[in-house]
């Protein structure tokens, strides 16, 4: 077998990934603008380094076992809601399955457990050092990034941004008048 689980990519998204998670267990009790600008930080690089990991196949012999727990994703969801507060839902462009635009709710809270869950599993897996099951955790969070998370990155990104930047300038903008 390869050691495409030591490539260099592969490690710094190991690295990323980490902070990421790190970022989302300890975010309980911060500020939102702080949150914010660190999510604004963070998700893009995990972005560009999940894109940037390298082809593995997996024949599924070793695909890890979840390690996120139903009561850690909720501690990490309801931590980062209670930061969004009455930002956290919005509305976003979405493809249905048929194909066709649609506009659907979607929360940034769910959005990054989401995220977590897939990366935390991930991380656990190179955490424990066995060569066969971390090629498999590699397929699987690559696998998942291209269905879903990595889509739910995208989004949140999106939203934070508007957070940040668009309505705050607004806010700004009604300020002064």
């Amino acid at each position: 077998m390869e050691k495409r689980i030591y490539a260099h990519d592969t490690l710094e998204f190991v690295t990323v990934a980490a902070q990421v998670c790190v970022s989302l267990e300890q975010c309980a009790g911060r500020k939102r603008d702080e949150f914010v600008a660190e999510m604004l930080r963070l998700l893009p690089l995990l972005y560009m380094k999940a894109a940037l990991l390298p082809k593995v196949e997996s024949n599924g012999d070793f695909l890890p076992d979840d390690k996120v727990t139903e009561a850690d994703y909720d501690f990490i969801r309801n931590s980062v809601w209670e930061i969004m507060g009455d930002a956290d839902e919005y509305e976003a462009l979405a493809i249905a399955e048929t194909g066709a635009e649609e506009m659907r709710w979607q929360s940034v809270s769910e959005g990054l457990a989401d995220t977590y869950q897939a990366l935390r599993n991930f991380v656990a897996v190179y955490q424990e050092r066995i060569e066969d099951c971390m090629h498999d955790a590699l397929w699987a969070v690559m696998d998942a990034f291209e269905l879903y998370w990595g889509q739910a990155v995208l989004d949140t990104l999106r939203r934070l941004h508007q957070l940040r930047y668009t309505l705050n300038a607004l806010d700004d903008e009604d300020a002064l008048q």
